[in-house]
């Protein structure tokens, strides 16, 4: 198989959706959903409008299946990106009718999104042992000594571990650039 090649999932899901068949939908629905909804309730801060990105995401993805370019990455990254740009849009929207605030403030709160929704990204695409860690380190409140008892490592493992998937996060708040961005989140060709 070619090095650029899309996982077969995508080119099969992509076939099925140009055919207009519903239940490619429902498996796509089904698959990242949550992805959407998610990214879009972090950037956007509202449940409602988290709600209507998922929808408009879902409707564009099945009005425009040939849209998705497999040569630009994975369906995973397009619909991502699609969530991204839609709840951008919404947040410029939402500017564009609040008074007060200035093209500053919008700016910062679009670059504090990007970056939380880059955050979810990269922690959603971390290997398991390593989003193992974090959790039980930052959500779990555990000291690497725990973690490695609760993982069954040592804590040299266990503070591997936490140091590689804090570097991976390092990269949240750092500006997209098409060599730096994960997959979804840097400019579209």
């Amino acid at each position: 198989m070619a090095k650029d090649a899309p996982p077969r999932w995508d080119r099969r899901m992509q076939q099925r959706l140009a055919r207009g068949e519903a239940a490619a939908l429902g498996e796509l629905y089904d698959r990242f959903a949550a992805l959407v909804h998610s990214q879009a309730h972090r950037m956007l801060d509202d449940e409602d409008a988290a709600d209507q990105v998922t929808r408009e995401v879902f409707c564009y993805v099945w009005e425009n299946p040939d849209a998705y370019n497999p040569k630009h990455g994975s369906m995973r990254s397009w619909v991502a990106r699609l969530t991204h740009r839609r709840s951008v849009l919404r947040l410029r929207g939402e500017h564009e009718g609040a008074e007060g605030q200035d093209a500053e403030e919008l700016e910062h709160r679009v670059l504090r999104a990007t970056a939380a929704a880059r955050a979810d990204y990269i922690v959603a695409s971390m290997p398991a042992p390593l989003r193992a860690a974090l959790e039980l380190a930052y959500v779990q409140r555990r000291d690497y000594r725990q973690a490695a008892s609760d993982l069954g490592v040592t804590g040299d493992e266990a503070r591997r571990r936490l140091r590689l998937g804090l570097q991976l996060l390092s990269t949240a708040n750092t500006r997209p650039s098409a060599d730096t961005a994960p997959p979804g989140y840097g400019p579209t060709p």
